[in-house]
């Protein structure tokens, strides 16, 4: 047989890539194909953002990261910054290239069929030729909760598209997300927590209200990049050859469109009942007994970026590289205000805004092993002139016996204008209209990761001026002295034959614990056993891990919540924490399978009643949690 002929017998291995973007869309960055098996239990798109994140107590409902240097701060992520580890929006989006289509199912479910939770995800790619590829994933968390009227119902959905020619690339993606959160106000009483009944314990926000918060954010990312000069191969020449680009240089032109439209609103059946203690629109139920609270929230934005970015002879040890661009903001903001009229008593404010900016970036390889990168934007014009943000990052790897390990040192610096909603708000029960100072950050950090031995350990230290958040009666606060905070991430996987011990641990602490107060010691740890069953007359094989998930944090002040605003603030009057919340579990995975069995929160009532992440919202009690994923790429 010829040798050709034998070759084509061979089978060879499905190639599947993934990626994202970098932060100014100018590079593609490798994702790890995600086919994990070790803790599949931990199945949470939350918990994946951030460890341990403090909840309203029903998955899919608005939460917080523990972590402060994980939480959400970009101004126009305002009314969403609760909900973005679920959504899809134009910085997260992920492109694939696969030889085979690839699709998944992960499906969970848990709790009894009145108060169940089930999430869902489908995700799917295909290649319709080398270069051009089409994906779609849709989640959804549809959870009634354990308490009276807090259901959540999150629908998060988006297409994705990349062409990546040697010159000519485009990427595009479009997401919707529809998340529908009922609010119920908390708990009237916490003592009621005794009773294991949970839908007999009365809310602040009952039937009457029936009060709901809705989010829709729709987006678009469009990006297209054509390369000009860059290194090639001749056909008869196997030496690569630098070619001459624009202006003696090779780089890449770019534009990037983002256009992102977000619309809250909030609605109270009642809003006479007594939880606000002022309404601006709505009427007393003695003068109008069908006056209810309606208020709602629009914004849109529209981006356009030109640039160029250039680099050096990419076969060289030494490599330099930059870029340039201006962008363009156009931003509209619409509200249902009130008016103080006795004719009126609503009416909607809308206002427009733009902004012009420069943006860069400097970078530079030496070799394999080394590189420092720059990234920074200045506005120049328009309603945030004034505003910038640079960050820089020095990274030093090495190739150790078990793998490569990573050394990466950052800093930032920027001064930003408040969110549009911190300044101007109109509604029933909350109206203000404030003129904040730009809050200025400079961060630095440090991080050394060793995958190979699942270690990884950051320090973040951070000096925040005019630190905006919300006070103790809800409504926007500045604080214009110096806030700083500093921070220590550790995790670890430690194993002794098949014993697995992997915590991680969060130490942080803040100069003023009245302004912003942090646990000082957050911990997430599963200790569990591993074992690799094989079935010699089948030839099959089983994983196996059995054990105990712990999250643990140490008292603090934690933020309270405001229905009307979905906002969390702050509040001096309850601490939580020093509870251990212990989830059992047991995961299994035949070939591309992956099954988890989990009792959530097993040690509910042992240790008291006092399991609340978030005053008067407590979590869930004892369930039992089922999950399966499902991967097809043959």
């Amino acid at each position: 047989m010829p040798i050709a002929q034998k070759r084509d017998t061979v089978r060879m291995p499905t190639v599947i890539k993934e990626w994202k973007l970098s932060s100014d869309f100018t590079e593609e960055v490798n994702l790890p194909f995600d086919t994990v098996f070790s803790l599949s239990n931990r199945f949470k798109i939350a918990d994946k953002f951030s460890p341990v994140n403090a909840s309203l107590g029903n998955y899919g409902l608005p939460f917080y990261q523990l972590n402060f240097f994980d939480r959400i701060t970009d101004p126009d992520k305002f009314l969403y910054a609760y909900y973005y580890p679920f959504m899809f929006v134009p910085e997260k989006a992920t492109f694939m290239t696969t030889q085979v289509p690839f699709s998944e199912l992960v499906w969970s479910f848990a709790g009894p069929r009145e108060t169940a939770e089930q999430t869902v995800r489908f995700r799917h790619s295909q290649n319709v030729n080398r270069f051009l590829n089409f994906g779609v994933i849709y989640d959804i968390v549809y959870s009634l909760g354990k308490y009276n009227y807090q259901r959540s119902e999150d629908k998060d959905f988006t297409i994705f598209s990349s062409y990546t020619g040697d010159k000519y690339k485009v990427y595009f993606s479009a997401g919707i997300n529809s998340i529908i959160t009922h609010e119920n106000g908390g708990l009237k009483d916490s003592a009621q927590l005794i009773p294991s009944n949970t839908r007999d314990i009365q809310v602040r926000l009952g039937a009457l209200d029936l009060a709901t918060s809705t989010l829709k954010n729709k987006n678009l990312l469009l990006i297209q990049r054509y390369t000009i000069g860059g290194t090639t191969v001749s056909k008869s020449d196997s030496v690569p050859k630098k070619r001459s680009g624009f202006l003696g240089l090779s780089g890449t032109f770019s534009h990037i469109l983002t256009i992102e439209s977000n619309k809250r609103s909030y609605s109270d059946q009642y809003p006479s009942s007594g939880f606000y203690d002022t309404s601006f629109i709505s009427k007393p139920v003695s003068v109008d007994p069908k006056s209810v609270t309606f208020d709602s929230l629009y914004s849109r934005s529209i981006e356009n970026t030109v640039r160029f970015d250039f680099t050096t002879n990419e076969t060289r040890e030494f490599r330099l590289g930059g870029g340039i661009g201006i962008r363009n903001e156009i931003f509209r903001y619409s509200q249902i205000v009130p008016t103080h009229d006795t004719v009126s008593v609503a009416d909607t404010s809308v206002s427009n805004r733009s902004s012009n900016a420069v943006v860069g970036k400097l970078y530079n390889n030496i070799g394999e092993k080394f590189r420092w990168i720059a990234t920074g934007e200045l506005y120049l014009t328009g309603y945030r002139a004034g505003d910038f943000n640079l960050n820089g990052e020095i990274a030093k790897f090495f190739d150790w016996k078990k793998g490569r390990a990573s050394w990466l040192i950052t800093g930032s610096l920027s001064n930003r204008q408040p969110s549009f909603w911190y300044q101007h708000w109109g509604s029933d029960h909350f109206e203000w209209n404030t003129n904040l100072n730009k809050e200025f950050r400079a961060n630095v950090g440090t991080s050394f990761s060793y995958p190979a031995r699942k270690a990884e350990i950051k320090f973040n230290y951070t000096i925040i001026k005019n630190y905006t958040d919300f006070d103790l009666t809800a409504h926007p606060s500045q604080y214009t002295g110096n806030l700083s905070v500093a921070g220590v991430t550790v995790s670890k996987d430690l194993s002794i034959w098949k014993l697995h011990l992997a915590p991680d641990v969060i130490i942080q602490k803040s100069s003023n614990t009245n302004v912003l107060d942090l646990p000082l010691v957050t911990v997430r740890a599963a200790a569990y056993i591993e074992y690799f069953f094989r079935f010699k007359q089948t030839g099959g094989r089983l994983n196996t891990q059995l054990g105990v998930d712990v999250t643990y944090n140490s008292l603090y002040h934690p933020y309270a919540y405001m229905p009307a605003t979905g906002r969390f603030y702050r509040q001096d009057l309850v601490t939580v924490g020093d509870y251990p919340f212990m989830n059992v579990f047991v995961n299994l995975k035949v070939k591309r399978t992956r099954i988890f069995v989990m009792f959530d929160h097993i040690n509910a009532g042992i240790y008291g009643n006092k399991f609340n992440m978030v005053p008067l919202y407590p979590m869930n009690i004892r369930m039992l949690r089922y999950g399966i994923a499902w991967t097809f790429y043959d």
